[in-house]
């Protein structure tokens, strides 16, 4: 591989990395609405069950719907993060191998000349 096909290949490594930081971004994101999602279903679903607030049992299946959903949607999310850091890590030591590969030049120091 020449040095140019190198650089192109580290450029779309790096792209690549920043995709999927992004997706790793959103699925952080993703995962405290999930956390937020059952606890806020778990609270609306106790309050229901003591009856504080005198609400029928379509607040109770709310809740319970909202519980299960935010279950679900943090697992999945969570399982997509692993997945994310994953093909970072790799796509990291990709990048670290490549960079290691190329025939780096040591520029000498010079004296600076002021204009």
């Amino acid at each position: 591989m020449t040095e140019d096909d190198l650089t192109d290949e580290i450029s779309q490594i790096e792209d690549r990395i920043e995709a999927l930081a992004e997706i790793a971004d959103r699925c952080r994101k993703y995962i405290l609405a999930s956390k937020i999602a059952i606890g806020g279903g778990a609270a609306l679903l106790l309050v229901t069950i003591l009856g504080l607030f005198g609400f029928g049992q379509t607040a109770a299946l709310g809740s319970i719907a909202l519980v299960l959903g935010g279950i679900v949607s943090l697992g999945s999310n969570i399982s997509t993060l692993r997945q994310t850091e994953d093909a970072i890590g790799a796509a990291e030591a990709r990048r670290s191998a490549l960079i290691g590969s190329i025939d780096l030049r040591v520029v000498a120091d010079t004296p600076l000349k002021l204009v």
